[in-house]
């Protein structure tokens, strides 16, 4: 579904990416580990369109899609949420997701509830302000905005920092639900190791701007051998 060759990019005249090539199959949950300043927001935001890489190619089910704005990539099911969430503070719940929604078109009652039936925490929230929620609660309004335009492949940065254990592990079981029930492909970039263990159903890592070595499926429980292969610790 994603195909990553040869990708570099970076900013002014400090590269970040070197010659990244990777794919990721539909369906398929693949996690991208390594410490801060490694360049996996970087990379998101390469395949998101944020940024623009100065070599190698991305593509989307046989779309080129290096030089496409971020809205051309929203329209053939791509949808990203941020490190720091960037939901509309000063909106409430229900229209965050109904932002969300439009897209669609489908910004019905109907719609919502449909959409609610994933995220049952947001709904004695609808009527309070984004900005008045908890960390958590904010990070599964974030998720629960992007999946209203029905993506393909959603891309993560770091959706547990700063969450509270019992909404990490409600967001781990979310995503493990739709991307079996809906086939839909996850991107996530995680320092959480029980967490990208959760979701993941393969581990790449990401050293100086590089890819380096893919953790197999067997070890991703392995907290201690998934510390040895990249030097964070959960």
């Amino acid at each position: 579904m994603l195909t990553v060759t040869n990708l570099s990019a970076g900013y002014g005249d400090i590269p970040v990416l070197h010659h990244i090539t990777m794919s990721i199959a539909a369906g398929e949950s693949v996690g991208i580990l390594g410490h801060n300043g490694m360049g996996k927001t970087t990379l998101l935001r390469c395949l998101i369109g944020a940024l623009k890489p100065s070599a190698g190619s991305v593509m989307l089910d046989g779309h080129d899609i290096t030089r496409m704005a971020p809205h051309g990539r929203a329209r053939l099911g791509m949808a990203y949420v941020p490190q720091g969430r960037e939901i509309f503070a000063s909106l409430s719940v229900r229209d965050n997701l109904r932002m969300g929604l439009v897209k669609t078109g489908q910004g019905s009652p109907a719609a919502l509830d449909a959409l609610l039936v994933d995220f049952p925490r947001l709904l004695p929230l609808l009527d309070r302000v984004g900005g008045s929620l908890s960390g958590g609660e904010q990070q599964l309004l974030a998720l629960a905005r992007a999946l209203a335009g029905q993506p393909r492949i959603l891309l993560l940065d770091e959706p547990t920092e700063g969450i509270q254990p019992s909404i990490i592990e409600e967001i781990g079981q979310t995503l493990t639900a739709l991307r079996d029930r809906l086939g839909l492909t996850i991107v996530l970039v995680e320092q959480n190791l029980d967490f990208i263990a959760t979701v993941s159903q393969r581990v790449l890592v990401i050293k100086r701007g590089q890819l380096g070595a893919e953790i197999p499926r067997e070890h991703l429980s392995d907290l201690a051998v998934m510390s040895e292969y990249t030097g964070v610790h959960g």
